[in-house]
């Protein structure tokens, strides 16, 4: 008798055809009306309840009066957990809308690149605050401190974790972001001396044109241009440098006219992809911490009840709660540099610092 376990039971369907809804990247160079365009859309009514992520832009306040604006503030305190939190708000949203068949919900974040922006400037913090940052600046406080590569592997992890819920988001994402015409530059990185050649670059992480289902370009005295599409139901022409044209150019045209998306046929909803069915609990188990003790033994009944959970994925939730529980229980405490056991501890170190530099200076004479 085989001792092999029988394999797993394939599962398929047949794909229905229908149009997800997209991600637009809406970029280009100042004042050409981005802003303007991703608000008058939000009023649409062919779509639910639309909601405005504003990073280091000010405009929402006021770009409510637009004609046909209707969307609702998102409050943030600036920090990227509140920011990540709360576009896992409006996914968790998006897919309770999605479910009970209702229109789609509405994300517009503005901007994205000052979202990449904000990952630059954190990793060069955590590179200046390191040991070896440290010691080059105090040598030299106007040094070059340049991030190591497992700080900017830190910075577009967090980025991919934004990215992966706008993609996933069963609703439509509108991606604002800077765009401006630079100098092109040969294969070292430098400017091509005596050339009229140029470049477009787009402000943010190097993957944001692969994130977005449609790529749209605004200029000033320029026609709004389609750069890219992923769509069977229009052609954008191949080379970068020949976009398509749009004269009149609506976000509600473009998502329910050109890509022929319908409120009537909504598409599934993407299920989350992990490494293991544990890590889909982490967040639960920090969520349960925060609440207490009595929350995580909850917790640990509910991970027991759970039926697609293997020996090893409960063991490791079973072990998170364990630590949570044992960090609430026990604390950490920090020490109060103004304390006197402190001020004691400082001296005692004081005076074996004195009797080894003593012991040392004997020991030369």
């Amino acid at each position: 008798m085989s001792n092999l376990s029988s394999p797993p039971k394939l599962r398929t369907r047949k794909p229905t055809g229908i149009i997800p809804w997209p991600v637009i990247l809406i970029e280009g160079e100042e004042k050409a009306g981005k802003s303007h365009t991703a608000a008058a859309f939000t009023g649409s009514d062919k779509t639910g309840q639309a909601y405005w992520l504003e990073l280091g832009e000010e405009t929402a306040e006021e770009y409510i009066n637009v004609p046909g604006a209707d969307y609702e503030l998102i409050e943030h305190n600036g920090s990227y957990r509140d920011i990540l939190g709360q576009i896992e708000a409006v996914h968790a949203e998006a897919v309770r809308a999605a479910r009970a068949k209702e229109k789609p919900v509405v994300l517009v974040i503005d901007s994205v690149s000052n979202l990449w922006r904000m990952l630059v400037n954190w990793t060069q913090v955590r590179a200046q605050r390191s040991l070896a940052g440290r010691k080059k600046l105090e040598a030299d406080p106007d040094a070059e401190i340049k991030p190591t590569m497992n700080l900017w592997n830190d910075a577009g992890e967090r980025w991919a974790r934004v990215m992966y819920l706008v993609r996933t988001m069963p609703g439509i994402v509108i991606l604002l972001a800077r765009g401006k015409e630079v100098a092109a530059l040969d294969d070292r990185g430098e400017p091509i001396p005596r050339a009229k050649a140029t470049d477009w670059r787009v402000e943010g992480h190097k993957s944001l044109a692969y994130d977005a289902t449609v790529w749209v370009r605004l200029r000033r005295e320029v026609d709004p241009q389609i750069v890219g599409a992923r769509s069977l139901k229009f052609t954008v022409p191949r080379s970068a440098k020949k976009p398509m044209h749009v004269a009149d150019f609506t976000i509600e045209h473009l998502v329910f006219g050109l890509m022929g998306c319908s409120i009537h046929n909504q598409p599934k909803v993407t299920p989350e992809l992990t490494g293991d069915l544990a890590q889909v609990w982490d967040p639960k188990v920090k969520a349960a911490a925060e609440s207490g003790v009595e929350a995580l033994k909850k917790l640990w009944w509910d991970a027991e009840k759970e039926s697609g959970l293997d020996r090893e994925e409960l063991a490791i939730i079973r072990h998170a709660i364990e630590r949570k529980a044992a960090e609430l229980s026990n604390p950490k405490k920090l020490d109060d540099p103004t304390s006197d056991a402190a001020r004691l501890r400082a001296a005692a170190a004081q005076v074996r610092d004195e009797a080894d530099t003593s012991a040392e200076f004997d020991a030369a004479a």
